[in-house]
C-alpha cells in the first residue's frame, strides 16, 4: 500500500474518476448557479442580463426572504442549543455501559433512517387539531379547551416550533452515535485510573470525555450547522406552502418556490442558492476556526 502511495501515477489513476464526478456534480453546477444567478429567466426561453438586480431584490425582500432566513437560523439554533446537547447527554449515558445499550442504541437511531416523508406525516397525525395525539394529551390533562384544540401547523404563532420538533428529533440518534462512537475510540485506562482517583461521572465527561471529543464535537457542529441551512423536506412536507402567512418558509423552500412553479424565476431561485453557498462556506469556515483557535489555546 505505501508503495502504491509513492506511485503518483496510480494516485492520479485512482482519484481521476473521483474528481471528474466531484466535477460534474458540485463544481459545474455552482458556476452554472452563478451565471444563471446574473441572467433574468425562467428557464427555458431567451436569457436577459440583469447584474446584481437578483441580489439587490432578493437582499431588499423584507416579506419573503429575510424572514426565512432568519427561520432558518431559527433552525440552526435549535440544533445547537437543543439537539447537540441532548445527542451528547444520551451518548454519555449510552457509553456508560447502562444495560440495554444496543437496545437503546437501535431505537435511537430508527428515525435517521426513516423518510422524511413518513417522519412528515407521523408528527402532522401527531399535531392534528383535533384526534391528534398531542391536542388530546394535553386535553386530558387539562392545559386545553377540548371545544377549542391548537392547529400547531395552522397558527403563526406555533407552525415554526412545531416543523422544528420533528426535524430536532429525526437527527438526536445520528448525532447520539457520532458521540457515542467517539467515546467508546477512547481508552478505557483513561476513565479506570480517574475512577481510581475519585472521579465522579460529571467530573470524568467534562474533564476527559469532552475534551478528547473536541475531533468528533467539530464534526457533528458543522454537520448540525450546515444541515440546518438546507433544511428542506420536513418543512416541504408538513408546510407546503411555507405555512400560514409564510411562518415556516426557510430559505429552500423560498427557493424551489421561486426557482420552479408557481414563480419560474430561474435566474431568481440560482442567486439564492448562491447565497446559500457562500452562507454554508463562511459557516463551516467559522466552526473550523473557533475549533482550530482552541485547540492553538492549549
Amino acid at each position: 500500500m505505501e508503495r502504491v502511495m509513492k506511485n503518483k501515477t496510480a494516485v492520479v489513476f485512482f482519484l481521476f474518476p473521483s474528481f471528474v464526478l466531484f466535477t460534474l456534480i458540485i463544481i459545474v453546477p455552482v458556476f452554472m448557479s452563478a451565471y444563471y444567478s446574473v441572467m433574468d429567466w425562467n428557464g427555458i426561453g431567451a436569457k436577459t442580463f440583469v447584474g446584481l438586480s437578483n441580489y439587490i431584490e432578493m437582499l431588499s425582500d423584507t416579506n419573503r426572504f429575510l424572514p426565512a432566513v432568519l427561520h432558518t437560523c431559527f433552525f440552526a439554533a435549535a440544533s445547537l442549543c437543543i439537539q447537540l446537547p441532548f445527542s451528547l447527554l444520551l451518548a454519555l449515558v449510552l457509553a456508560a455501559k447502562v444495560k440495554g445499550e444496543r437496545f437503546f442504541l437501535t431505537v435511537y437511531f430508527i428515525p435517521v433512517v426513516l423518510s422524511a416523508v413518513v417522519i412528515g406525516q407521523l408528527w402532522m397525525r401527531i399535531y392534528y387539531p383535533r384526534g391528534g395525539l398531542l391536542n388530546t394529551l394535553l386535553i386530558n390533562l387539562g392545559f386545553m379547551d377540548k371545544a377549542q384544540p391548537t392547529a400547531w401547523l395552522g397558527d403563526i404563532r406555533t407552525a415554526l416550533v412545531a416543523v422544528t420538533v420533528p426535524i430536532l428529533w429525526q437527527y438526536v440518534g445520528y448525532h447520539m452515535l457520532l458521540y457515542y462512537s467517539g467515546i467508546k475510540s477512547i481508552s478505557p485506562d483513561i476513565f479506570e485510573a480517574a475512577r481510581i482517583d475519585g472521579a465522579s461521572f460529571w467530573q470524568m465527561s467534562t474533564r476527559i470525555t469532552l475534551p478528547l471529543l473536541k475531533p468528533i464535537l467539530q464534526v457533528s457542529l458543522t454537520f448540525s450547522v450546515i444541515g440546518s441551512m438546507k433544511v428542506f423536506d420536513l418543512v416541504k412536507v408538513m408546510l407546503s406552502d411555507g405555512g400560514p402567512s409564510g411562518s415556516g418558509e426557510v430559505i429552500t423552500t423560498l427557493l424551489v418556490r421561486r426557482m420552479f412553479y408557481p414563480s419560474n424565476r430561474y435566474g431568481y431561485g440560482s442567486a439564492m442558492a448562491i447565497l446559500l453557498i457562500i452562507l454554508c462556506v463562511v459557516l463551516y469556515q467559522s466552526v473550523g476556526l473557533i475549533f482550530r483557535e482552541r485547540r492553538g489555546e492549549r
